[in-house]
């Protein structure tokens, strides 16, 4: 049973590391740029969070480079949660202090909604 189990990742280690790119080699950055939408999740709000660079800057209940989970849930209401999913993946800057908070594209429209309702569970 190890035996096969180890012979199946080897072969898969194999096949994802030779896989070739079929990118022209003369090709411009935009014959070659792929649009995407944002990969959706099944985690939770606050399992986002932890995947991303969130806790470089916040915390739940203290201001560190960002405001505190906290400090954001007492000056926003539910009916925020669309412009604070935006900020999250535009970014931001001027309402808390002059360093601005960095774009995360990657995180997809649903997947911030479900960040900022984790965050405004915090309310104090």
């Amino acid at each position: 049973m190890k035996k096969l189990f180890l012979t199946g990742c080897v072969g898969f280690l194999i096949l994802s590391c030779s896989k070739k790119e079929n990118t022209p080699v003369d090709a411009t950055p935009s014959e070659t740029a792929v649009v995407s939408e944002p990969a959706k999740t099944n985690l939770s709000g606050d399992q986002i969070i932890e995947t991303l660079d969130c806790t470089g800057c916040h915390t739940v209940n203290e201001r560190m480079i960002g405001p505190s989970y906290q400090e954001i849930a007492n000056k926003y209401s539910e009916k925020d949660i669309e412009i604070l999913a935006s900020k999250i993946i535009e970014g931001g800057s001027g309402v808390w202090g002059s360093v601005p908070m960095q774009p995360h594209p990657q995180v997809s429209k649903e997947d911030a909604k479900k960040m900022v309702e984790y965050i405004l569970s915090q309310k104090k």
